[in-house]
């Protein structure tokens, strides 16, 4: 389900990579990361099944709706990313939910900013209907930044109780 789901990300515009990216711009000034490293752990947030439902689910509408197959008014408000609607946001905020705080926050910022690929996907809303994309991809984003806070806090703990010793 993994590759899948990745598989359908890249189809619609949105690598693996792209993500990585995301995670060392928001990240290197608080945590030395590279990309090779921001990519793992980009793929370990895919992993998780809910992660995967998420994104399977929100791009299910996002194609629903290019191909005309949605009632209105909800097609027009996917075709539109009407900014009163809020389950894009709330669909993502599910991902950002099982990383805790700090991905909550992480989220917040990217989805305001639209930096690297977001910006991308934003631009590009005639070509496809990217109204949960957008957000299930900084929400990914946000979920790798926190598992990588976490980890560095984790692995610096360790690092400061083996010197006191």
């Amino acid at each position: 389900m993994k590759d899948l789901v990745i598989k359908m990300m890249k189809d619609r515009g949105v690598k693996v990579e792209d993500i990585a990216r995301l995670v060392v711009e928001a990240q290197n000034r608080y945590i030395p990361v590279t990309l090779e490293e921001a990519n793992t752990i980009v793929e370990s947030v895919f992993e998780k099944h809910e992660v995967q439902n998420a994104i399977l689910t929100g791009l299910a509408l996002d194609i629903a709706a290019e191909k005309g197959v949605i009632e209105e008014p909800l097609l027009s408000m996917l075709l539109t990313d009407e900014p009163l609607y809020g389950v894009d946001e709330i669909l993502a905020l599910s991902i950002t939910n099982i990383y805790g705080s700090i991905a909550f926050t992480n989220y917040g910022f990217f989805d305001k900013t639209k930096p690297g690929v977001l910006a991308k996907l934003n631009k590009h809303r005639d070509k496809q209907c990217n109204t949960f994309l957008d957000d299930l991809a900084a929400a990914v984003a946000s979920a790798a930044c926190s598992k990588l806070a976490h980890t560095y806090r984790r692995k610096a703990g360790k690092e400061n109780r083996e010197t006191e010793l």
